[in-house]
């Protein structure tokens, strides 16, 4: 398959702010012959680059260029005499990546980077060179986007290239900018190889740098990969969305019309608006055909309008709700709640009186940037660098560093195995959603959706969460198993046992790498703490003490003998009602206990009780609490404290983390009740002690 085969051309993306009208695409041999001649002149810039001079300066007007210059001589020096399977000069290489991220806006460092990119690599220029030539800054990106030595790694070469690349872009996500645009140039020419090395590569940018590049907002990027990709590893389909589109060509579009009506609704409204239609790109056209039964003329592309405030966007807005028919189900504001990859826009659908229906984006032309370009269209993120950095450091706060880059910075350092690691960062990637939660103290947390209290713990607390006993999301007790959304407040409760740690089950709720890394390496070294805090059935265990305790209420009947309700344990002063019951005993209650109804209800003789004047008394506590090692012991201890004697003690399995203790128990003095149920309550992880 040729590279122009897989390079849908026929039905190009608009972008007009990106590519210049009018300009011709490059021709890859005429480059390569002008970057072997050389320059004519050493005051003006070499012909070979010209290209990506015009797109540089078309997005920083006033830019040195002599930087440029020297970065070109040094890469086609070092590169001369190698040539491209596809038979072009090396130099062709550096070159169309330099200008596809010229015309994405990429600042003069990323260019100056971009075209050494492969020097260090590929020839004898070392980085000490590309350091004292060009500086830190682009030598810093440059062996970022170095691969490793396959001599050294062998099989590992690519995933350990992979985190030394996301290392890198941890510090600068200028580095990852260069290998987005050096994967999309070599899948550009991916036709020259052997097929199943087509599908190895297509596989890697499907799983990794696709997800990167949506990652980091480089829209522009993405979709022309998808369109590669989707053309190796699904050729049959890639050639029936051809042929729809195809199909669809000759019919009467719709769409210029629509965004014919939309110009004159903004004009007559005082909008000051672009008004544009959009082709999708192949894999879209794809989706949307499997969306629906029958293709509509108006699918093959959206309307998309350019303003220049916020506050224009949703004036334009209620025109288009006014004037046409709104479908609403198709309403998103993405402004008010950006994307977590800087995505901002409006998108809505509107009917028009024909029954065409067109999806319209609105957004300002700062947001398409953003859109189109992500990270890119950031610049350099050390331009005023943060009056908090300390002299020396060597890590740079990045202001572009996303929530969840920085979580794939912590957990790899957990994952030394290649192979573990490139399991996962796939994983990881295969997220496409980000949600943010709040802590207790105030803080966010950036997490992948569908995460749990499980991940939130690992996440602000790191190993240390091996001791969370349980959680309140929103202010009310939860399992830990519980799932978060957007905006959820959580306080995390760890155990201060330090011996506490993770139960089996918590590896199906966690969904980050973290936390999945982190609770089984902490199973596999203490395979039987593992076995002890499973979460299986189990009978309930039940502790009775040696000897019982008489009760110290009087009933109002000669002789007969009186004992206490276990229902309700009453104790001093509670108010008390007495029954007669077989045998001839009086059993004594709570008057709000839902027992003295029945006893009522069946007819049982009533009889007056109250208290004697010893104080001791018996009762019957509940303890509920999250499961975790020890907690009979520390609940026992914390009783026998108080001076308290257990009489029996019973433990409920535990269910989703939650466990639920009775206790009998002896009270010398009533008045000593509302200490003790303190005094359990205060035990790590118990969070609520009731009367029975």
């Amino acid at each position: 398959m040729s590279a122009e085969a897989t390079n849908p051309e026929a039905h190009p993306e608009a972008r007009p702010e990106l590519r210049r009208r009018g300009r011709s695409r490059l021709d890859l041999r005429r480059l390569g012959r002008a970057a072997l001649l050389g320059p004519t002149s050493r005051d003006r810039l070499p012909d070979a680059i010209g290209h990506v001079a015009e797109a540089h300066r078309a997005h920083h007007p006033d830019a040195d260029l002599s930087i440029l210059r020297r970065a070109y001589l040094l890469a086609e020096t070092s590169h001369r005499g190698q040539m491209r399977k596809s038979g072009e000069p090396y130099i062709t290489h550096p070159l169309a990546v330099t200008l596809i991220l010229a015309e994405l806006g990429a600042e003069t460092t990323t260019l100056t980077a971009s075209l050494l990119h492969d020097t260090v690599e590929d020839t004898d220029v070392t980085l000490d060179q590309v350091r004292e030539e060009f500086g830190d800054e682009v030598c810093f990106i440059v062996d970022g986007v170095t691969k490793v030595e396959k001599i050294d790694y062998g099989a590992a070469a690519e995933p350990e290239t992979f985190r030394k690349m996301l290392v890198a872009t941890g510090n600068d996500v200028r580095v990852m900018s260069i290998k987005l645009a050096d994967r999309l140039h070599n899948m550009r020419t991916l036709g020259v190889m052997r097929p199943d090395k087509q599908a190895r590569i297509a596989k890697v940018t499907r799983d990794v740098l696709i997800p990167l590049a949506e990652r980091l907002g480089v829209q522009a990027l993405k979709t022309e990969l998808e369109d590669l990709v989707f053309a190796i590893l699904h050729p049959e389909e890639y050639e029936e969305t051809r042929a729809l589109i195809a199909a669809h060509t000759g019919e009467r579009d719709p769409l210029p019309g629509i965004a014919d009506s939309v110009r004159g609704v903004l004009r007559d409204a005082g909008i000051a608006a672009e008004v544009v239609v959009r082709p999708r790109h192949f894999v879209s056209v794809h989706r949307i055909s499997r969306k629906r039964e029958e293709l509509r003329g108006s699918d093959l592309g959206r309307v998309l309008i350019l303003v220049g405030e916020n506050a224009d966007c949703y004036a334009v807005l209620g025109e288009l709700h006014t004037c046409f028919t709104p479908v609403v189900s198709e309403f998103k504001d993405f402004i008010a709640s950006p994307k977590f990859n800087l995505y901002q826009s409006l998108h809505t659908a509107v009917a028009t009186s024909e029954g065409h229906v067109a999806e319209v984006i609105v957004r300002t032309r700062q947001m398409h940037r953003v859109a189109e370009a992500g990270v890119v269209a950031l610049g350099n993120p050390y331009t005023t660098p943060p009056a908090e950095a300390a002299e020396g450091d060597e890590e740079r706060v990045d202001p572009t560093r996303p929530g969840w880059l920085s979580r794939l910075l912590d957990w790899q350092q957990s994952a030394p195995d290649p192979d573990t690691f490139w399991t996962v960062l796939r994983a990881e990637l295969a997220q496409d959603r980000e949600i943010t939660v709040f802590r207790a103290d105030g803080g966010t947390l950036g997490l992948p959706g569908g995460a749990s209290c499980i991940d939130a713990a690992y996440a602000q607390y790191g190993e240390a969460a091996h001791g969370c006993i349980g959680a309140r999301v929103n202010g009310r007790l939860t399992s830990l198993s519980s799932r978060l959304s957007d905006g959820d407040t959580v306080q995390l409760l760890l155990s201060h046992d330090a011996s506490s740690g993770p139960a089996a089950d918590w590896l199906d709720h966690a969904k980050t790498p973290a936390a999945r890394i982190a609770i089984s390496g902490w199973l596999q070294t203490h395979p039987d703490s593992a076995a002890a805090t499973t979460t299986a059935a189990r009978a309930p265990l039940s502790v009775v003490g040696a000897r019982g305790g008489g009760a110290n209420a009087v009933a109002d009947l000669p002789d007969a003998p009186v004992r206490l309700a276990g229902c309700c344990t009453p104790v001093p002063p509670d108010a008390v009602a007495g029954f007669v019951v077989r045998g001839g005993a009086v059993t004594v209650h709570r008057v709000h206990c839902p027992a003295v109804a029945q006893m009522r209800a069946v007819g049982r003789t009533s009889v007056a009780v109250h208290w004697r004047a010893t104080a001791d008394c018996r009762v019957t506590l509940l303890a509920e609490s999250f499961g975790r090692p020890h907690l009979l012991a520390d609940l026992t201890e914390a009783i026998a404290r108080e001076g308290v004697e257990v009489v029996s003690a019973t433990v409920e399995p535990p269910v989703e983390q939650r466990v639920r203790h009775s206790y009998t128990l002896q009270l010398p003095d009533a008045t000593g009740l509302p200490a003790l149920m303190r005094a359990m309550r205060d035990v790590p992880g118990v969070y609520d002690v009731s009367r029975a």
